[in-house]
């Protein structure tokens, strides 16, 4: 049988990904999860303090590899473990208990990031970060200046969750599919967010314009919108008083984010980042459409916002600048 000999450059020229996923609990495993069935990077590590806990996420995770485009999975209690990634999403945090607002949660976070950040950004200093830990816009804000990192390289998952559900809803009352529906949810990703409205489409029909006679699918009116931005808001509270957290749908958009930035696509998505005078508003991370690819945040598109919802946005500033003041930021 012949030897065969790879060639030299056969393996040194393969570009491997890692993705680091901080807290092995119901968001961190089930996002370490969607990005292995999405084949998202070649290595999945995750670390918690729980050595436990990490280890039997990372033994059960293993045994379906077989079954997931190549991938290996690793695990430890210890920081190490998260070294060189190219990406590191942290979804530790205190869990938010039934009937607990987002900013509740926002001290005792904050004190885990002062914890935990330092020999994060020691091990994986490259590696974009991603926070998916509620109050995720205050959180982010904090770990930027405990981090030291440049606002384009740490960011929040933001409201790229609460816009596919305002397009999963669009889609449900129009009867389209949510691949062609365009519209953002910017603001806090919480109770001050708002829906552009004024920008969304669908199909490059101006949603505000959409006027589809169907025996069960009509316009938006104004109730209808008011409606679905409501269920927005409130949904997360919803499945929280019903299954004890949202886990599902936040580890699908949050693997979103990481294959944007893995395969630099400069996709458009409303990531929390810092905003620098985007229409006057300065000093706050919050969400709005941003360009988003290997280095992380390269642009946050200035979209045209009706008077209503640049109110909205600055309220929504308002509220998170003053928040975070209240933690010392």
């Amino acid at each position: 049988m012949p030897n065969i000999t790879p060639h030299p450059d056969e393996h040194t020229t393969l570009r491997t990904t890692k993705l680091a996923v901080v807290g092995a609990g119901a968001v961190g495993s089930t996002l370490a999860y969607a990005a292995l069935m999405r084949g998202a990077a070649r290595t999945v590590a995750l670390m918690d303090i729980n050595a436990a806990k990490v280890e039997a996420e990372v033994l059960d995770l293993s045994h379906g590899v077989q079954f997931v485009p190549e991938a290996q999975v690793i695990g430890s209690d210890d920081v190490s473990v998260c070294a060189d990634a190219d990406v590191v999403v942290v979804t530790a945090g205190a869990k938010q208990k039934p009937g607990q607002t987002r900013t509740e949660l926002a001290g005792a976070t904050i004190d885990l990031m002062k914890k935990i950040l330092p020999g994060l950004v020691e091990a994986a200093p490259n590696a974009v970060y991603i926070m998916v830990t509620n109050p995720v816009d205050v959180v982010t804000y904090a770990s930027l200046k405990i981090s030291g990192l440049p606002p384009s390289q740490m960011f929040g998952s933001g409201t790229v969750l609460d816009t596919s559900r305002l397009r999963f809803l669009i889609a449900q009352h129009c009867g389209v599919a949510v691949r062609n529906v365009h519209a953002y949810i910017a603001g806090e990703h919480g109770d001050t967010e708002i829906p552009l409205w004024d920008s969304a489409t669908i199909g490059g029909v101006p949603l505000l314009e959409w006027n589809r006679q169907s025996e069960h699918h009509g316009p938006l009116n104004d109730g209808d919108r008011a409606r679905i931005a409501d269920e927005v808001v409130n949904s997360a509270y919803k499945i929280i008083e019903g299954k004890g957290a949202t886990n599902y749908a936040v580890g699908l958009a949050g693997t979103r984010i990481i294959e944007a930035i893995l395969t630099n696509e400069h996709s458009v998505l409303p990531v929390s980042s810092l905003l620098t005078d985007y229409y006057g508003i300065s000093d706050v991370c919050l969400s709005v459409p941003s360009i988003v690819g290997r280095r992380g945040v390269y642009e946050q598109l200035q979209v045209p916002l009706s008077d209503a919802e640049y109110d909205g946005l600055k309220a929504s500033a308002d509220h998170l600048r003053a928040v975070a003041r209240e933690f010392g930021f």
